[in-house]
């Protein structure tokens, strides 16, 4: 059932010593949330799963293999999607042609993929009215929106979102928590979730709490309690 396993992971930049001694899970269809304040190193663990980061010593093994040695991109075309905090949409792009770069994550590429799953349209309609609109001319929540759909459409069996709801207005906020829902109910997608937003945080199965590159408390979120809260998130 275990669909990724971070196994006593260490990440430096430089000599600093940003992620120690990190083990974390997340099983086929569960959505785990990773909390903490900023600056303690959770994008710092999302980099380093999906290869812009290389660990000096653990391992990520993901779907029973170790992908340590893989390229970012060949994680992806093994089935790790990222939505990395702030979007990196390509504004002079338009919406549909943002669309279509989540594609090359698919064997063939754009040469054999160029179909976009219609599932994304209806996770978020406005994405199918803007198609022609270019990215930079959206909204911070819709960008987020093309975000979560570009990745969507390489068809990912894990989802590492990276603050997604991060000023974003609140009618979007709840879109965003709808969709992450549905992606994991009707195509049992994984999600590892890095967010501050208490209502999203309280959506997870389990959360991992993070504090000075480290993990420090873990659990179910039904059991997530006002103190861990206090502690660890920043709301």
């Amino acid at each position: 059932m275990t669909l990724l396993e971070a196994r006593g992971l260490n990440t430096y930049y430089g000599e600093s010593h940003i992620l120690r001694d990190i083990d974390l899970s997340v099983r086929h269809g569960e959505m785990v949330c990773l909390i903490g304040r900023n600056g303690v190193g959770k994008t710092t663990f999302l980099k380093s799963l999906i290869g812009l980061l290389n660990p000096r010593r653990g391992e990520i093994i993901f779907e029973s293999k170790s992908i340590n040695r893989k390229a970012p991109h060949q994680r992806a075309r093994a089935g790790i999607g990222y939505v990395p905090q702030g979007r990196e949409i390509i504004p002079q792009l338009t919406v549909e042609e943002n669309l279509l770069i989540g594609m090359e994550a698919l064997v063939g590429g754009l040469n054999q993929n160029r179909k976009i799953d219609p599932f994304v349209y209806e996770l978020f309609p406005i994405l199918q009215e803007f198609l022609t609109r270019k990215g930079g001319d959206l909204s911070g929540g819709q960008q987020q929106q093309l975000a979560i759909a570009r990745a969507l459409l390489g068809r990912p069996k894990l989802l590492l979102l990276d603050e997604p709801t991060e000023g974003i207005q609140p009618n979007i906020v709840q879109d965003i928590e709808s969709a992450v829902k549905r992606i994991i109910h009707e195509r049992g997608i994984g999600v590892l979730l890095v967010e501050q937003h208490l209502h999203f945080v309280r959506q997870a199965d389990r959360y991992y709490a993070m504090q000075r590159g480290g993990i420090v408390a873990t659990g179910q979120t039904i059991d997530l309690s006002q103190a861990v809260i206090d502690q660890f998130l920043s709301v």
